[in-house]
C-alpha cells in the first residue's frame, strides 16, 4: 500500500515517530508522500525523508490555510526556489480552503493558479486540499486546463457529481479516513467512481477512521481504508492494495 497524503513530520508524532513509522512499514504500507505545508515545516520534512530515502517523499507547495496576506508572496518565493533546486514528486498541498478563513480567497485563488503553473511547466502532479471551495477550485481547473495538468483531490469528500467532474479533469480521488465515517457518505456513490481513479491516504495525524475516529491518526491505518473499498468494490483485499498502489505510483511516476 501507498500512503499519498501523511503528514509524518508533525509535532503530534515528536513522541514516537520511528515506531509509528514501523508500524506502518509491517502493516504493508510500503511509500509514503508527505505534502509540504510553509516553510516553517520545510526542514522537518526533508529531514524525515533523507532519513528514509527508498520510502518517504517530499511534495514541495503552499497549504492554503498559510497563504496569509503578510507572507503568501515569499512563500511561494520559498516553493520556487525549492522547484529550481531539486525534483519532487508533485506540488502539493495547494488549493482553496474556505472553511478557515473566506477573507483570503483572492490571494488563495492566486496562489492556487501560481503553482498550477509550475506544475505545468514541470510537468508534475498537483495534490489538492478543498474545503468548503469545490466551485471554486473547479472554476480554477477549467480556466487552467491543460493536457499536463493532473493531480489527486486530496481527503475527497464532496458529491459524486463532484466526483466525476473532478475525474473527467484527469484527478484521482484520495480517499481516507472519511470513508469510513457514518456521515462521511461517500462510502455510497464510490463504487460508481472506477477503482483505477482512486489513491488510499490517511492524512496522519488527522481524520483517523473508524474505530480509530478521534484519536491521533497514523500512517498503520490505511488498511482500515483499504478495508473498506473492499466492501465498496467488492474485491479482495489484495486487489484493492494492488491497484489503489499501481494508481499512486502512476500519478507520482515522475519522481
Amino acid at each position: 500500500m501507498i500512503d499519498t497524503h501523511t503528514h509524518l513530520y508533525s509535532e503530534e508524532f515528536d513522541e514516537d515517530r520511528k515506531e509509528m513509522i514501523e508500524r506502518a512499514l509491517k502493516k504493508g504500507v510500503s511509500k509514503f508522500y508527505l505534502p509540504a505545508i510553509d516553510s516553517t515545516t520545510h526542514d522537518q520534512m526533508l529531514a524525515l525523508e533523507k532519513e528514509y530515502p527508498n520510502q518517504i517523499f517530499s511534495m514541495m507547495g503552499l497549504h492554503p490555510c498559510y497563504v496569509k496576506p503578510e507572507t503568501w508572496e515569499k512563500e511561494l518565493q520559498i516553493v520556487e526556489n525549492y522547484l529550481h533546486q531539486r525534483s519532487f514528486p508533485a506540488i502539493g498541498e495547494i488549493g482553496i480552503d474556505l472553511y478557515w478563513d473566506k477573507s483570503t480567497l483572492d490571494i488563495q485563488v492566486k496562489a492556487f493558479e501560481q503553482q498550477i503553473d509550475w506544475a505545468i511547466q514541470k510537468d508534475l502532479p498537483i495534490v489538492i486540499h478543498t474545503r468548503e471551495s469545490f466551485d471554486e477550485v473547479f472554476e480554477v481547473l477549467e480556466r487552467k486546463k491543460h493536457p499536463k495538468l493532473r493531480g489527486i483531490f486530496h481527503c475527497f469528500s464532496g458529491n459524486l457529481d463532484q466526483a466525476k467532474h473532478a475525474v473527467n479533469l484527469n484527478f484521482l480521488l484520495g480517499i481516507g479516513g472519511v470513508v469510513t465515517f457514518k456521515n462521511g457518505k461517500i462510502d455510497q456513490f464510490l463504487h460508481e467512481i472506477p477503482l483505477d481513479k482512486i489513491v488510499l491516504e490517511t492524512d496522519s495525524p488527522y481524520l483517523a477512521p473508524v474505530p480509530h475516529r478521534g484519536k491521533r491518526n497514523e500512517s498503520s491505518s490505511l488498511d482500515l481504508v483499504a478495508g473498506k473499498l473492499v466492501n465498496i468494490y467488492g474485491k479482495d483485499f489484495s486487489e484493492i492494495d494492488r491497484i489503489t498502489t499501481e494508481n499512486a505510483e502512476r500519478i507520482f511516476s515522475k519522481n
